[in-house]
């Protein structure tokens, strides 16, 4: 190859690594390896975004990313605005030496027009503690980027008015508590990226359970697997390395408390979507677990000519009569043109306990739904560990693949999912388990929905002649 061609290719690559160097904001996630869940935590408009990854997984980098996006006004998925957030990190050094690093790296240096620091010199910020960065923003004006960490104790956090925060790795729940008031009156951002490695903390509860419902609160996983600058070989390395109750929570970032989840193979990403109108010809059953104090579950269930399964509707209330819980799965029956039979009856499945006489003796529950429209089926199989079997099997088949799909409506459902833990001596512990039961028992019928199969003329000239012969006997 000629020397003068060679000495050209040098200078681009060499011009093309200063250009990266100078702004790797440029780079990130364009062209070439994506990081898919990266984009769906920019893209998500919730207000309150967790990431719950394994060590490596990309979590902190998109952290670091997004917090660029908002101080520099250059946000590609939100309205851009001057902005004055938080990053908080545990302590000062893990500031240095993660959080910190990461923003210095994805931050243009033709952006920033100040930076304040704690200890250090501002010529090596990178190595010393910041305080704040002064950051100008594409839109006008000066964004401003505050640093702090969680061993200054909750009084360090009062008093200030934000855009954002963002927590890298889990903060104590009155930390997050104090940083939520600083976001309240600028209608501003909470979001976290984290390891879980404490076990089930509040984040578990507040962030990934959402036990209140709260409509801004949104969360995924990330596991070594997703970041595509891992490689498959770097992969097997690190999963031999690491114990076997380790794995869970530094690769894929699950939440892991002694005894393990019961659905391990449980993926929100995979097995939760998006509602949408089925086919008349998929409806199924319903399955209903009964209760007067403890809350009544019921789900309707769908099944496509594949046998996957979709849950498409629930209903869960505590301390409410039959009647009115067969009034309101009559309702969502009537949005889903559900089936009736000829009576204008709804069908399903219920615990057998509903067969057992009242308190007063004079009806059962099985009887008190039939007089409220509903005929429900109390001859199911409850055997726990082979229904528990049956649901994983859905949630993973032998190659790999998820028969049961749940509308993310169904808040309840995929809550007690997420929330049901292995206990002492094998057995899951009984807690919050209404929706999974009557899960189990739907998918012990083993639901098919199979198409007619039309008979051709030769089947039916068969089946003709052997009824023939099957009465020729009695001619002779």
């Amino acid at each position: 190859m000629d020397l003068g061609i060679v000495k050209k290719i040098l200078k681009v690559e060499k011009e093309i690594s200063t250009r990266y160097n100078a702004n790797k904001l440029n780079f990130y996630n364009k062209k070439g390896k994506i990081h898919k869940k990266q984009i769906a935590f920019h893209k998500c408009p919730k207000r309150n975004r967790w990431v719950f990854g394994g060590n490596r997984s990309g979590k902190t980098e998109c952290g670091a990313v997004e917090v660029v996006y908002m101080a520099c006004g250059v946000h590609p998925y939100r309205k851009n605005k001057v902005v004055d957030g938080w990053v908080v990190s545990l302590s000062r050094q893990v500031q240095r030496d993660v959080a910190q690093r990461k923003i210095l790296e994805y931050l243009p240096a033709s952006y920033i027009e100040k930076i304040v620091m704690v200890s250090g010199g501002q010529d090596s910020a990178e190595n010393g503690i910041i305080d704040f960065i002064l950051v100008k923003s594409r839109v006008g004006g000066t964004s401003r980027i505050g640093f702090k960490s969680c061993d200054q104790g909750r009084e360090k956090f009062q008093g200030a008015s934000l855009d954002f925060v963002w927590f890298d790795e889990e903060p104590p729940f009155d930390i997050y508590l104090e940083c939520k008031m600083r976001v309240l009156d600028r209608c501003g951002d909470i979001f976290g990226t984290m390891t879980p490695l404490k076990g089930l903390t509040w984040v578990y509860n507040t962030i990934y359970l959402n036990d209140k419902n709260d409509e801004q609160v949104w969360s995924e996983t990330m596991e070594w697997a997703d970041n595509p600058f891992l490689s498959k070989k770097e992969i097997e390395n690190m999963t031999r390395s690491l114990p076997a109750e380790e794995i869970e929570s530094r690769r894929y970032g699950k939440f892991m408390q002694n005894g393990g989840m019961v659905y391990s193979e449980f993926d929100e990403n995979v097995h939760v979507i998006e509602p949408f109108d089925i086919p008349l010809e998929w409806q199924d059953n319903i399955s209903i677990d009964p209760g007067l104090h403890n809350p009544l579950s019921a789900h309707f269930y769908a099944v496509d000519f594949d046998g996957n399964v979709y849950v498409v509707a629930e209903h869960f209330q505590a301390e409410k009569s039959v009647q009115y819980h067969a009034d309101k799965i009559k309702e969502i029956a009537k949005k889903l043109h559900w089936k009736t039979d000829s009576q204008g009856f709804l069908h399903s499945l219920i615990d057998s306990a509903a067969g057992q006489r009242t308190l007063s003796g004079q009806k059962n529950v099985v009887e008190l739904f039939y007089e409220n429209g509903i005929v429900v089926n109390p001859k199911v199989n409850k055997d726990l560990f082979s229904g528990i079997s049956v649901v994983k099997s859905y949630l993973k088949t032998a190659d790999g693949r998820s028969r049961l799909f749940i509308f993310k409506n169904c808040i309840n459902l995929i809550r007690e999912i997420k929330n049901y833990w292995w206990g002492d001596d094998d057995v899951p512990l009984k807690k919050d388990d209404h929706c999974l039961d009557e899960l189990r028992y739907y998918l012990m019928t083993k639901p098919l929905n199979k198409e007619k199969k039309i008979k051709t003329i030769i089947q039916k000239d068969k089946e003709k002649m052997a009824k023939r012969l099957k009465y020729s006997k009695y001619k002779f």
